[in-house]
């Protein structure tokens, strides 16, 4: 493997992060290795540094719930290679990260040999799930696709009204005038497909 890649490890336990970290280091060498234990550190991490090669994101730690993280990060960062690290290992688990734009999903339970098989694959550029498992049996107009459509901002904004906020809470917070938050709000409803507010909170948890 060439040297050179930058990679990120994005898990909150320790120990994993350890195996993860000897995994890499035994599929490519000299990479630079950066780790963080959650969401808001990672997303902080992401806007400090260029070229990353490769995401290594556990779908469950501190900021993230369920695939909330992976579609922020599908989001904002389109073109960056994340690949799922999970404990969960249920087919459906598994095309859901493929329908949120997934490079590759690896079961926490692989062996090393595994891991560092489906790390060579995937940086040679190509996807890396566990076998027998693909989306020909998934249904279409996922929500995944129309979380995917929204701007950075509108995805922002549809977090916080997860949280419960009122649109002048939110314009306060983003430092928008009220009436910026009201066609925020408008456009996410369009692009969702839904109607009002808690349906649009349902389409996000639909990610958990």
């Amino acid at each position: 493997m060439e040297m050179g890649y930058r990679i990120i490890i994005a898990d909150d336990h320790p120990l994993f992060r350890n195996a993860l970290h000897q995994a890499v280091e035994l599929a490519i060498a000299g990479a630079q290795l950066l780790e963080v234990d959650s969401i808001d550190n990672l997303m902080r991490l992401l806007g400090d540094v260029d070229d990353v090669d490769l995401l290594l994101l556990d779908l469950k730690m501190p900021g993230a719930s369920g695939f909330s993280g992976l579609a922020l990060l599908r989001n904002q960062y389109p073109d960056l290679p994340v690949v799922v690290v999970s404990a969960s290992e249920e087919p459906a688990v598994v095309q859901q990260a493929m329908r949120f734009g997934a490079l590759g999903f690896i079961p926490k339970s692989a062996p090393m040999r595994t891991l560092v098989s489906a790390l060579n694959t995937i940086l040679e550029g190509e996807p890396w799930f566990p076998e027998g498992i693909s989306l020909d049996d998934a249904p279409g107009d996922n929500i995944a696709d129309r979380l995917a459509s929204l701007t950075p901002q509108q995805f922002k904004v549809l977090t916080m009204l997860s949280e419960g906020m009122l649109n002048k809470q939110i314009a306060y917070e983003l430092a928008v005038s009220e009436a910026t938050i009201k066609a925020h709000v408008t456009a996410i409803f369009r692009k969702l497909n839904v109607k009002n507010r808690t349906q649009a909170v349902i389409a996000l948890s639909q990610t958990e």
